[in-house]
């Protein structure tokens, strides 16, 4: 099979060096994860020729990337001066990075028009005179830590982050032994549940896995993790993995792979990417605290960070010899997505939903809705029963801020637990708003734990946030998250002081009350019934928050002393939906019916037993689709 493989590189490199200019003095011909990279001694020939190198894409069918020869580039600190020279200062460059393992300068600036140049003249510029291919960032309002401690990481293991991408594209582009057939779907998790999703997709040839989430309402592994002793899954011939989006339920248990000797990719979108390194770390934090045993450690998502190849959306990627793959908005979180997954030359399509939003909300665009192909849809419902009919955004919008407003008046204070990626974010624009405009009444609103970082990553990615957020911060230089009325709470030891203060509205993590700082202010604010706890995610059934949203009068938790003690549930409770990003029975509904188009059959997963099997009859008898409610464990064969 080498051999093989072998001989079908050298004949794709005889033909790319028939058709490239012999004065650009290619050097080598390289896989780099699902791209092919031409390193040259002059890269800004090929730059500049660039209908050359698309006319060789039609042809070989494998996207191109063209790299400087690293016996050319000039060493970074002569490099950075250069193009610091290059840019005019009004561009105002904040940092200037440089990642070996792909010959770039990454720079960030406030204006990158101005780095970029009438039609990339400075680009040219600055490939032509430092032999580093640039790659330009607007720098984000808010500076975020992880974000930046990525890239430095990925600089500083550049020599590893290389050999993982030469071998990821080794076996994408190996020769197939077997004709394109039997494809099969395995649930691992996530069926008639909600968490641990992980659904595994064979060929003859290939294998993937949607999804690798936990179960944060379970402490059992059995029930926690998805089910990797099933004789479907093999680590050993697993060729990649896709994480549609950054919450715990979907990417927790990525980094346990890597700890059992998977070496493959993670394909996701680049915010994804940021969001779901905070959130595992965060993970193993609380485990910490919680004198809970992690499955994995901080070495396992290293190994996570330095195996995740981003993919933008719309962005066609070999990810195996016979599975392409393509991402799409899907609505429910920044950077969140959907999998299109196309198997062989048109034999078959998957569309993996994850989580959805078929709306458009203030902070993100309605999920994506055409698709070239489709066969096979596998979908959420978590808010899939035939009463889960959620209110309009303006009617939520209009009951946080009466709720808000009612607790002030006497005197009360507000919690509203929230997960730090998302809803945070949609609950800051909506207070911002509604206090600038006079309709809820002022007071401080102290954002705690993870929320400022996720918040900072947000600013990182405006391209990604719904249009009006995203024309304020790029355009009108008007960032809503640094609104006045907020205030980032630095330090535990202020926290007190929030406490005993003023009333206030208070936004912490964790969103289901299974750790974080939230717990302090619940514990504090609890039994006084002037304060009001307002819930705006959705609870999975097992956690603290589930219970008191239900309505449990007491709880029992760990005293100051660290002594478990019985805590009274005075303070009012309000559970508002219509923030959800999730769609609601209609929004589902309306989405599944419309697909163009129309699918043979639809896997209705990702929600409780009777939602599921509610949705699944309706879009049965009523719609017309052939559609299945499958069990964790079970194999179906799609082809």
């Amino acid at each position: 099979m080498a051999r093989t493989q072998e001989k079908e590189k050298v004949e794709i490199s005889h033909y790319i060096l028939e058709h490239v200019p012999r004065e650009a003095e290619v050097t080598r011909i390289e896989y780099e994860g699902p791209m092919l990279s031409i390193y040259t001694k002059r890269p800004e020939i090929l730059v500049d020729q660039s209908s050359i190198v698309a006319e060789i894409v039609g042809v070989i069918r494998k996207r191109i990337v063209i790299r400087p020869d690293p016996s050319v580039r000039l060493p970074e600190t002569e490099a950075e001066k250069i193009t610091r020279e290059l840019i005019a200062p009004e561009a105002e460059i904040t940092d200037i990075n440089f990642d070996p393992s792909l010959g770039e300068i990454i720079i960030e600036t406030k204006k990158p028009g101005l780095v970029i140049g009438r039609n990339g003249e400075v680009l040219q510029e600055i490939i032509k005179k430092t032999k580093w291919r640039p790659h330009v960032l607007r720098s984000p309002p808010i500076k975020s830590k992880i974000v930046t401690h990525m890239r430095h990481y990925l600089h500083s293991e550049s020599k590893e982050r290389e050999r993982i991408l030469r071998t990821v594209g080794e076996r994408i582009f190996r020769p197939k032994l077997y004709d394109v057939g039997d494809i099969r779907m395995t649930v691992l998790g996530g069926a008639q549940e909600v968490g641990r999703s992980a659904f595994l997709i064979k060929t003859r040839e290939s294998s993937v896995l949607l999804d690798c989430g936990i179960n944060p309402g379970s402490q059992r592994p059995f029930e926690a993790f998805p089910r990797f002793d099933s004789p479907e899954f093999q680590i050993d011939s697993l060729d990649a993995v896709v994480i549609t989006h950054a919450h715990l339920d979907h990417c927790g248990l990525a980094p346990f792979l890597y700890k059992y000797g998977y070496d493959g990719p993670i394909y996701c979108s680049p915010p994804t990417s940021n969001l779901m390194t905070m959130l595992q770390l965060d993970y193993l934090d609380v485990a910490n605290k919680q004198g809970i045993t992690a499955h994995y450690d901080q070495k396992d998502v290293r190994e996570c960070v330095l195996h995740t190849i981003p993919l933008r959306f719309g962005v066609v990627t070999d990810i195996a010899p016979d599975i392409r793959l393509t991402l799409h908005n899907s609505g429910h979180i920044l950077g969140s997505a959907m999998a299109h997954l196309h198997i062989g030359e048109g034999l078959h399509n998957i569309v993996y939903t994850s989580d959805y939003k078929f709306a458009r909300t203030m902070l993100l665009e309605a999920a994506a809705t055409e698709f070239p192909r489709i066969e096979t849809v596998i979908t959420e419902s978590t808010y899939g029963g035939q009463d889960d009919y959620m209110p309009s955004r303006v009617e939520a919008e209009d009951m946080l801020t009466r709720v808000i407003n009612e607790t002030l008046e006497r005197r009360g204070k507000v919690l509203i637990p929230v997960p730090a990626v998302g809803r945070a974010q949609e609950i800051m624009l909506v207070i911002d708003g509604y206090m600038k405009r006079g309709l809820m009444k002022e007071a401080p609103v102290f954002i705690e734990g993870m929320i400022s970082e996720a918040t900072a990553i947000h600013t990182a990615y405006p391209e990604y946030l719904g249009r009006e957020v995203r024309h304020s911060i790029l355009h009108e230089e008007v960032n809503p998250f640094k609104s006045d009325y907020f205030t980032i709470v630095e330090h535990p030891s202020v926290r007190q002081s929030i406490i005993d203060g003023e009333p206030c509205i208070v936004l912490a993590t964790s969103g289901m009350l299974e750790g974080g700082p939230v717990i302090e202010y619940f514990k504090s604010w609890a039994e006084d019934q002037k304060n009001t706890i307002i819930f705006v995610s959705y609870q999975i059934e097992g956690t603290l928050g589930k219970r008191v949203q239900k309505g449990v009068s007491e709880v029992t938790m760990m005293d100051n002393e660290g002594k478990m003690a019985a805590l009274q549930v005075n303070m009012q409770v309000a559970s508002i939906e219509g923030f959800s990003g999730h769609s609601d029975r209609r929004q589902l509904v309306n989405y599944l019916s419309h697909l163009n188009p129309k699918p043979e059959r639809i896997f209705v997963c990702h929600g409780e037993k009777q939602k599921i099997s509610n949705m699944a009859n309706f879009l049965d008898k009523k719609v017309g689709i052939n559609t299945i409610v499958p069990a964790v464990l079970e194999t179906f064969r799609l082809l």
